[in-house]
């Protein structure tokens, strides 16, 4: 069995360097090619394998539910299950950062607009999506004011 609290810490660890290299990759191209395979698809299936290692045996030592607050609550009793909740937000937040990344460079949207998206992404998760997608559509009706002046 993965031992829960070395699975957070060196999830927690390694996730900050790939936010930073996810960082770095708006301002140096060069290492794109190898940061956004690493970011978008490597290391969240890796957390994701750490996810069912954890997850499985969490479920099976919790007596929480889907169905109601109180038995998600419950669910989450357990620190192989909390664990797994843990590697859940990293995985998807640092594949969603990276889609960020991705499209801001496709758009031609300055790296320092885009980093407080990141931030946001890596410490509030939706909300730092929402922060991209609304920078994104003001920056299109800029672009479209743009043109038609």
């Amino acid at each position: 069995m993965l031992d829960p609290a070395l699975a957070f810490g060196f999830a927690n660890n390694f996730g900050l360097l790939a936010w930073l290299a996810l960082a770095a990759s708006l301002f140096v191209p060069r290492v794109r090619p190898w940061v956004w395979p690493a970011t978008q698809f490597v290391i969240p299936a890796l957390w994701a394998v750490a996810y069912v290692a954890l997850l499985v045996p969490g479920l099976a030592e919790s007596e929480g539910s889907f169905s109601s607050i109180e038995g998600v609550r419950s669910l989450f009793a357990s620190d192989s299950a909390l664990a797994a909740g843990w590697l859940h937000y990293l995985a998807f937040d640092l594949f969603v950062g990276t889609w960020i990344a991705r499209d801001s460079v496709r758009r031609d949207v300055h790296g320092l607009l885009v980093l407080p998206c990141l931030a946001s992404t890596l410490m509030f998760g939706p909300a730092g999506l929402l922060l991209y997608l609304l920078l994104r559509a003001g920056l299109g009706r800029r672009a479209a004011a743009e043109t038609q002046a």
